[in-house]
């Protein structure tokens, strides 16, 4: 527990100052937000400060890079061992904007001087943006998502083998009504946190996501996502469906491919079969609006692949013709046989190496997972707990002197104006995300430089402690949750710079 600065105090309660909303707190109580704390008179950060310890041994072959050293001087450290990094996990926070962050340690770095700035930051301006490994149909593009009948966010564009939800942003949490704004909030820390949330989309699904794990829709858990459209999984497995059968028509709610009109078909020299499909032709062998978005066979609405078809061309067609049908999962398949009639017969046995061919299909397909990325925009409270001149932190930023981490993970910093961050939430320690009921996410963010480019930006020189001092307060130690750069490692700055 990391004990805060008391402004004021009434009666014995404590006055908070860690957010807008100015909590009175009792002894014994916390205030709103769960997150602060009078215990005897004096203001605690409940949750506890984290630290990131590397504490790995390195394995195989390795050889010295770090710069300025020496193969007898190298000890063999190459993950940096034993190197703590505060995060700003149980930090505090820098509300009101005058105070310096609640901690600006240093500590050296291969032989250089760093400083790294740690809070906790208040964003209004936050959202998640959240992947759904699955082709199955969500929702109408643009349909909103609600969690408890409200409105949190909504369906955007999706991407290949997933779909793309947009959630929380200033609108929702500050701009509908308070139970709108609550509840939003509340839904994006809940994410955040990697724990389950339960939402439904407008004309489309009921989903359960959680970060890290797969899917379930309307009830039921999504395997695996695509090996891709069916134009490319024509294009992957042609080649090996070349001599087993004389058809393949991989269906799928985007780009349905065929695969003697395909040019993987022509190249290995597959005769035309008199297949039609119903839909609109893009290039040969890739069909377009085969049917209408679904949780069936590919991501369409079907359950009986033959209703994409049309009759049989007789002057290429001819009975005995083999066809399989699949989806892009490989979950869905049908053997056929064409009759005297040219009509195709469904077969209730597969020969081996076309149900074999099913399972390729399927083993190329990842599993299907929720990917939930945090995004916000660093502003006035984070900014001014840095430096005295906040724009110079955001040009350090943007030039590559400063390196942004939001709980030691590296965060993804947006190109234009302003420090808007992305990280994902599954690189993060646990709990990273709290709230206050303003409503606004509490997330971490740490700014990590060279001592003398702090100086030159105008940093709070005099806050500065040294690593160790906050170490001794740290009540929680984790090793690296993934193998990314070190936040202090030498290699994420341009030193020449």
């Amino acid at each position: 527990m990391v004990k805060q600065p008391v402004e004021s105090a009434v009666n014995g309660k404590i006055r908070c100052d860690a957010c807008p909303v100015m909590c009175y707190i009792a002894d014994g109580r916390s205030g709103a937000c769960d997150r602060y704390a009078n215990i005897a008179g004096e203001l605690i950060r409940v949750d506890p400060l984290t630290v990131i310890e590397n504490t790995a041994t390195a394995g195989g072959k390795v050889v010295p890079f770090m710069p300025g050293q020496a193969d007898n001087e190298w000890d063999g450290d190459i993950v940096h061992a034993g190197t703590p990094f505060v995060t700003a996990v149980g930090a505090g926070t820098t509300y009101p904007d005058y105070k310096p962050a609640p901690f600006i340690v240093s500590q050296t770095h291969d032989g250089i001087d760093m400083v790294t700035v740690v809070t906790e930051g208040i964003f209004s301006y936050c959202g998640a943006k959240v992947k759904i490994d699955t082709d199955r149909f969500i929702g109408p593009e643009a349909a909103a998502v609600r969690v408890e009948g409200e409105p949190v966010g909504h369906v955007t564009t999706g991407e290949y083998g997933s779909q793309m939800l947009s959630l929380g942003g200033v609108h929702h949490l500050t701009g509908g009504s308070k139970k709108e704004g609550r509840i939003t909030c509340e839904a994006l820390m809940r994410l955040c946190n990697r724990e389950r949330v339960e939402m439904t989309v407008d004309g489309g699904a009921a989903l359960s996501l959680q970060a890290g794990r797969p899917p379930v829709i309307d009830g039921v858990e999504e395997s695996r996502m695509r090996v891709g459209c069916g134009s490319a999984t024509i294009g992957m497995f042609a080649r090996q469906w070349r001599d087993m059968v004389d058809e393949v028509v991989v269906v799928d709610d985007h780009i349905t491919g065929v695969l003697s009109e395909h040019q993987a078909g022509k190249l290995l020299g597959i005769p035309p079969t008199g297949i039609r499909i119903r839909g609109r032709r893009s290039t040969p062998g890739r069909y377009f609006q085969v049917a209408a978005p679904g949780t069936g066979w590919g991501g369409t609405d079907i359950s009986d692949p033959l209703a994409i078809l049309g009759d049989f061309d007789p002057k290429a067609a001819y009975p005995g013709l083999r066809l399989l049908m699949v989806s892009t999962t490989g979950e869905q398949y049908g053997y056929y046989i064409l009759d005297e009639d040219l009509k195709p017969q469904l077969q209730t046995t597969l020969p081996a190496p076309v149900l074999e061919s099913v399972g390729i299909v399927a083993e190329n397909c990842e599993p299907a997972m929720v990917s939930v990325l945090f995004i916000g925009g660093a502003g006035g409270s984070l900014r001014a707990g840095v430096t005295t001149n906040p724009v110079r932190l955001t040009r350090s930023v943007k030039a590559a002197l400063t390196h942004v981490s939001c709980g030691g993970a590296p965060a993804y910093v947006w190109p234009g104006g302003g420090i808007t961050v992305m990280v994902d939430v599954t690189q993060m320690p646990t709990n990273s995300f709290g709230y206050v009921p303003t409503p606004a996410i509490v997330a971490p963010i740490e700014f990590t430089m060279r001592l003398e480019d702090y100086r030159a930006l105008g940093g709070h020189m005099e806050a500065i402690v040294p690593v160790e001092r906050a170490v001794a307060l740290a009540e929680r130690h984790i090793a690296p949750i993934t193998a990314s750069p070190w936040p202090t490692a030498g290699r994420n700055f341009k030193w020449g710079a």
